[in-house]
């Protein structure tokens, strides 16, 4: 049984849902206890909550661990939080040392992307574990993380947005809940009654298709058809480039190919608008011809005549292209942030929200979003790997550059 604590008193304004989650939780938890839905819903909230209230009532002496994807998000997602929550008498970590205190008891950090982070927790014998976003983790290490918490009464906390419906999380745990001692509530956008209205209506809007789906109405669906089903020639493709908004910068991205095509666009960014002025894009396979290095820096050059380009950004494992432009010494070079379902997701919020527009002349990436598609026999979230070149370099200019300036 979970009684309430002194410190969590003050928290008295919580939303139905939430004071239905703590109510259950005065009668008991279970072993396995997560909390789901859609985002800005307050489950991370009241779930760290839930997580003070727990492990005052727990012993002094035994083990606790609070796991993320990685440090960073463990501390942007819930250390701050936490710390806010608690209050830094009560609450104090290190990110350095991975280790916190929590009202007096000892709590390990751990980041699942580490690549020894099964091994580390391997001979651990654990009290209570918290898990923020638990669909990102290999299943090896949840898998680990359950057998280590072996004390008597121990329990997992968890939060995590709806993914695949085949996600290891759902076939293995979830849908087996029933075998399992397992507690899940769904938490919903609308349950967050203390969110202001419009923005509620706002963020609903940013949100498209199977990302929709999942972090505004918190189903667990399949990918499935076009991955940009908002693009519209009529509203994103243009014959006149519109005048600036306000301070414009110009930008090259690049998705290298050497028989596979290579795709660069030029870009123009202001305070409210991308615009793709024009491209470049070349198959090897299809010329029956494989360009050098020295070639592609030729037609980069040529397609940046005119313009100041703040940098080029480019896909990472370009590794002899990138070498080939820092040799001239001509252009700044940028590595793309490569995470492919983020870079989807901001892509398509960009799109909804009107603010990426794309000369006519800009032909392959018009033609490759009729043909970029979900690949719906995956059980993971992958698209179609054909047809995808200027749509990896759209993907880099949005995640790298426009994203931070244009939301």
């Amino acid at each position: 049984m979970v009684k309430e604590c002194c410190e969590i008193r003050r928290y008295k304004k919580l939303t139905d849902k939430q004071n239905e989650l703590m109510a259950r939780a005065k009668g008991g938890l279970r072993r396995i206890n997560i909390l789901h839905g859609s985002v800005r819903s307050g489950k991370t909230w009241i779930s760290l909550v839930l997580w003070c209230v727990w492990i005052q009532n727990m012993p002094r002496d035994k083990t606790y661990i609070m796991t993320a994807k990685t440090l960073t998000t463990l501390k942007r997602n819930c250390l701050d939080l936490l710390e806010t929550l608690a209050g830094k008498k009560n609450f104090s970590y290190s990110i350095s040392k991975k280790e916190g205190v929590l009202y007096g008891r000892k709590i390990y950090l751990e980041g699942v992307a580490d690549s020894e982070a099964e091994s580390k927790i391997r001979g651990m014998t654990l009290q209570g574990a918290y898990c923020d976003e638990i669909t990102l983790f290999t299943e090896e290490f949840f898998n680990m993380l359950l057998s280590r918490l072996s004390e008597p009464g121990a329990k997992l906390f968890g939060t995590t947005n709806p993914d695949n419906p085949n996600h290891w999380f759902k076939t293995s745990y979830i849908d087996r809940r029933d075998e399992l001692d397992f507690f899940m509530m769904e938490f919903l956008i609308d349950d967050n009654t203390f969110l202001d209205p419009h923005y509620v209506e706002e963020l609903k809007k940013e949100y498209t298709g199977v990302f929709y789906k999942r972090f505004i109405l918190g189903e667990w669906c399949s990918a499935e058809g076009l991955v940009y089903p908002m693009f519209d020639e009529e509203r994103h493709v243009v014959k006149d480039i519109p005048e600036s908004c306000g301070v414009e910068e110009y930008y090259i991205s690049v998705d290298y190919g050497t028989l596979n095509p290579c795709s660069m666009g030029l870009w123009r960014l202001d305070k409210n608008l991308g615009v793709r002025i024009a491209e470049w894009y070349y198959s090897g396979r299809q010329n029956k011809k494989q360009l050098t290095d020295e070639e592609y820096y030729e037609q980069l050059r040529k397609l940046a005549e005119g313009y100041n380009i703040k940098c080029v950004i480019i896909d990472p494992s370009a590794a002899s292209f990138i070498t080939t432009i820092r040799r001239h010494g001509e252009f700044t070079v940028r590595k793309a942030n490569n995470s492919v379902l983020d870079g989807i997701r901001l892509t398509g919020t960009l799109l909804q929200g009107g603010k990426l527009l794309f000369h006519n002349s800009c032909k392959n990436a018009i033609k490759e979003f009729g043909t970029y598609v979900w690949d719906e026999r995956s059980g993971e979230d992958k698209v179609i790997k054909e047809f995808d070149h200027a749509m990896d370099d759209i993907r880099y200019f949005c995640s790298t550059v426009a994203g931070k300036r244009l939301l």
